[in-house]
């Protein structure tokens, strides 16, 4: 797929974004359909998107096969964005293994699999955007939230060197406390986020906006990184 498909308004590329149903995933479908994109939409609840040029799947991302079964029909795919998660916190002695499976299936093993069965059919100059986290570099009572965030980077380098010869690339996003329905998860209950330094947290279009540069032609030559959104918090 050449940089003019990816910028050109002819309805050819199209994109699967997990996680539409609300927060990130939801603002990036719409960003993405607001620039001339279809996109399918996977979800375990029905998504809130309504615009035209969406298509809703509903799908556990816990269950890959069951993931991968709604995949037979949707057609040729432009680009992949992962943005489906959420967190559940713990600290040593309390941890519960089902919670880190849990985050690990959806996280790590809904990536995987998606770009194992889509990459290989994408057309050269293809993409794939995961939404990582900044707590991917260690948070007290989110170790294993941290794991699974952390766990992406190496999935992203990987692929992107695999993919660099089709002009494939392959970058993690990695928001820090974004302002969306996932912040008020009563799941991190005991672990509130700090306000960044710019007095507020990041917004939902913002990494919307940074992923549709990266779906975009001109961000053909960054590949393998984690590119990190945080208002101020990583100073």
């Amino acid at each position: 797929m050449t940089a003019e498909h990816h910028d050109s308004g002819s309805g050819l590329r199209h994109a699967v974004v997990t996680g539409t149903s609300s927060g990130i995933g939801r603002a990036i479908a719409e960003r993405l359909l607001a620039a001339g994109w279809r996109v399918t939409g996977i979800d375990r609840a029905p998504s809130a998107v309504t615009q035209a040029g969406f298509v809703g799947l509903q799908a556990d991302l816990w269950d890959p096969q069951a993931l991968l079964a709604r995949l037979d029909d949707i057609g040729a795919v432009t680009a992949l964005v992962h943005a489906a998660g959420y967190m559940r916190v713990g600290r040593l002695g309390e941890l519960a293994p089902d919670n880190g499976e849990g985050m690990w299936r959806v996280h790590v093993g809904a990536a995987e699999a998606l770009a194992n069965a889509l990459a290989p059919h994408m057309a050269d100059g293809g993409r794939i955007v995961l939404i990582g986290s900044r707590t991917a570099n260690g948070a007290a009572g989110r170790s294993q939230y941290a794991a699974t965030k952390a766990a992406l980077t190496g999935l992203a380098r990987s692929w992107a060197i695999e993919l660099a010869p089709r002009r494939i690339t392959v970058n993690v996003i990695a928001p820090a406390a974004t302002d969306t329905p996932f912040l008020r998860d009563p799941g991190r209950a005991g672990t509130a986020p700090v306000l960044p330094p710019m007095g507020r947290f990041v917004d939902p279009a913002e990494v919307a906006a940074l992923t549709a540069f990266l779906l975009s032609g001109e961000a053909g030559a960054i590949t393998g990184q984690t590119i990190t959104i945080c208002a101020g918090a990583s100073l």
